[in-house]
């Protein structure tokens, strides 16, 4: 070790003052005879103690640096006790007396990319070190020369606690005894090459000081009691492709404010969406990213903590809170995630050692011009097991019930949104970015696998093949995927005045020719009612009654068509304006009968989808669907069989305001057939023409059915029928 001798200070010393040596523990501590210390805040006296013994520290003038004899200090742990010079009395150990805490086989591992509890191993975390307790910080940084933690406890002062290089793995870590839960940090990082100096708020921060302020918070080891044994062992079971799914997504900070406009808590949001949702029938909702992002007027995409729900609504228990009750109200959680980007706030990941760490260094490969954000570099190992790690965190120490990637095909595509000769092709020549692919197929093995029942959901508009087809069959493994096809086309169509609907028929049917090529999720989603594309209510044509009729058939639609449902919040009102993510929804509408009558159809048809096996046991199954009548384009109806559970379930659609009575419908077996449900029901703000208690079918072979009814069909409505068993039961 470098020693001082008399005034003389050596060139390692004068490295650690300036903040620039590579290798603390070489310098500061115990070396043979001698202790070093270095307090730059201390005002000239300082003195070492222990159980047993005080030692007068030697100050080495003009200098930060204080010296001991070691042989007169018999313990391995000693405490500094000095005064800063603002009057402020320290007392802490030194935490150049400790040795490695992380393992070489957690290092091997991270590097190797399969550290799936990499939060446990990286970040800031409560522990107790030869009986000593403090926080032990770790941190990625391999291009940096020097790293440090800094905080209030050290005057947000590189100099004071830098941190142990752990060689060729690129990690730092540091313990720094008698810190507590609550205290504020971030990395300062010396890049190698060139010297400059950035501070850094922490990757693997559990929890984040509110913005706009940015600096990580050390959280508790996790206490919490939850109480939802019995929904996570269900969940384990659930047997989703032939159980019904309808999901309700939520962005928290615009659904519901409190009095004066301030952020709802997670713990009042889980009770009022619970008394809100409950009632609707839906069995999940989703939410817009809480995970930790700078900016408050955003939807939460462009985030900085991935490993930290966001602090705007309350704390890390909050939310688990949140999840809890929601859980214990049988509604399960789905949580955005977005893995395809970050921002580029100098803050938080962008070239977080100075290097093009966690995003390609290449822009062509490393940059989304369209959103001003960086893209992950998939190709390697720690920046997949970061992700990765992100994702199994939430389903475990949150118990999400699911993930809806967000941006899957910009992930996939590496000309996405790109200009020729701006994007750089596979080793193939292709544009299929397959270090993405590998990352997508393992994610899903390792959610599935260690999250039995939990959902990843793929936002993929493009057609790639297999996106939810399993990893083993070549396929990404992802559960789900939204069928983005299907929700532009009905929109299209429904656009049109029912004059010219005839026209577009196709529209409609189209969607059965691939309609089994994926598990597909049905989505009425966010995207759909911002950016000028108008409210899901504005969408729809005609006068005031017609526009709400035109929107209960298109959800009567969405409830009855093949596969699981996803609709935005406010939709299932009719809120007449754009969604804004200011503010709140426009609750005073639910004064109104007609935005009533709305939420009543959504409620009931949530219920009728829930109930009825007919309707959601085969979404995923061709066996679950079948035309009655797909060719009806100049009167613009539409009628299918759903088929489940030995259940069957008649659908009749009519997109035009003319009523048909006397619309003969081919149906599969004799009997009666009850009318399940009518879109036009004068309780939903309809003009109530249906067909009654239900109809008797006819030997009369009809559409390729044995039997067959004759309906009314009411305008711009949907109806479904059910026959009844012998029992007088649907």
């Amino acid at each position: 070790m470098p020693r001082a001798k008399g005034s003389h200070v050596s060139p390692a010393m004068q490295r650690i003052s300036a903040a620039t040596h590579h290798d603390p523990f070489a310098v500061l501590g115990r070396h043979e005879d001698q202790l070093l210390i270095f307090l730059p805040h201390a005002n000239g006296a300082a003195r070492l103690q222990t159980d047993t013994q005080t030692v007068e520290l030697s100050h080495i003038p003009n200098t930060d640096f204080y010296t001991a004899d070691a042989s007169k200090v018999k313990d391995s742990h000693y405490r500094l006790s000095w005064t800063s010079a603002d009057g402020h009395k320290v007392n802490n150990h030194d935490p150049y007396t400790f040795g490695p805490q992380l393992s070489e086989f957690d290092l091997h591992l991270f590097n190797e990319g399969r550290h799936w509890q990499l939060y446990d191993m990286l970040g800031a975390h409560i522990k107790e070190v030869d009986g000593i307790r403090g926080v032990r910080f770790a941190t990625w940084a391999p291009g940096a020369e020097r790293v440090s933690v800094v905080g209030n406890f050290n005057q947000w002062d590189g100099r004071a606690h830098p941190m142990r290089s752990r060689g060729g793995s690129g990690v730092w870590e540091l313990f720094i005894p008698d810190l507590d839960v609550g205290e504020l940090y971030k990395f300062e990082l010396r890049q190698r090459e060139t010297g400059a100096v950035s501070v850094k708020t922490d990757p693997y921060g559990q929890a984040f000081e509110l913005r706009p302020a940015t600096a990580a918070k050390v959280t508790a080891p996790v206490d919490y009691t939850w109480q939802d044994t019995d929904w996570m062992t269900q969940r384990a079971n659930w047997d989703w492709q032939h159980a019904p799914l309808s999901v309700y997504e939520v962005h928290l900070g615009s659904w519901k404010r409190s009095s004066d406009g301030d952020y709802l808590n997670y713990r009042e949001l889980a009770h009022q969406l619970v008394d809100y949702v409950a009632p609707l029938g839906f069995t999940h909702i989703e939410i817009l990213p809480v995970v930790e992002h700078p900016l408050d007027d955003s939807w939460g995409y462009q985030c900085t903590g991935y490993f930290a729900p966001t602090s705007r609504f309350g704390n890390p228990d909050d939310f688990r809170y949140f999840v809890d009750y929601l859980h214990r109200h049988n509604i399960g959680v789905i949580l955005d995630w977005v893995p395809a980007h970050f921002p580029k706030d100098e803050f938080a990941l962008a070239k977080f050692d100075g290097t093009a760490l966690y995003e390609h260094q290449d822009p062509r490969m490393g940059e989304h011009k369209d959103w001003g954000t960086l893209i992950f570099n998939y190709g390697r190992n720690e920046v997949r097991n970061f992700l990765i790690a992100s994702a199994l965190y939430w389903l475990k120490e949150f118990h999400i019930d699911g993930l809806r990637v967000d941006a899957v095909a910009s992930m996939l595509h590496l000309d996405y949104s790109r200009d020729d000769g701006d994007w750089i092709p596979n080793r193939y020549g292709g544009n299929e970015n397959l270090e993405a692919v590998d990352f997508i197929r393992e994610l899903n093995v390792q959610c599935h696998g260690q999250s039995p029942g939990a959902l990843v959901i793929a936002e993929e508009s493009t057609a790639w093949p297999q996106v939810s087809g399993p990893v083993y069959l070549g396929g990404l493994g992802f559960s789900l995927k939204w069928n983005m096809g299907w929700m532009h086309d009905s929109l299209q169509y429904m656009s049109k005045d029912p004059i010219f609907r005839q026209y577009h028929h196709d529209s409609l049917t189209f969607g059965m020719m691939y309609a089994y090529s994926e598990n597909f999720q049905l989505p009425f989603s966010h995207d759909e009612v911002v950016h000028g594309k108008g409210s899901m209510i504005n969408k729809m044509p005609g006068d005031y009654w017609q526009k709400f009729a035109n929107l209960r058939l298109l959800y009567t639609y969405q409830f009855t068509y093949p596969g699981s449902k996803l609709l935005f919040m406010g939709c299932e009102f009719g809120q007449w304006s754009e969604w804004a993510d200011k503010g709140q929804l426009d609750w005073a509408l639910l004064d109104f009968d007609s935005h009533v009558g709305l939420k009543q159809t959504v409620a009931d048809l949530n219920q009728l989808y829930r109930h009825n096996p007919a309707l959601h046991q085969q979404n995923y199954q061709p066996e679950g669907f079948s035309w009655v009548d797909c060719h009806d384009s100049t009167q613009s109806v539409l009628s299918y069989l759903r088929c489940g559970g030995g259940e069957v379930a008649v659908v009749v659609l009519n997109f035009t305001p003319q009523p048909r009575e006397g619309y003969r419908i081919g149906v599969p077996q004799p009997g009666y057939y009850r009318e399940a449900f009518n879109s036009d029901s004068a309780f939903y703000g309809g003009s109530n023409l249906g067909n009654g208690a239900g109809l008797q079918a006819e030997p009369i072979p009809w559409m390729n059915q044995p039997f067959s009814v004759e309906v009314t069909l009411p305008p711009l409505a949907g109806i479904v029928l059910q026959p009844l068993d012998t029992t007088g039961e649907a």
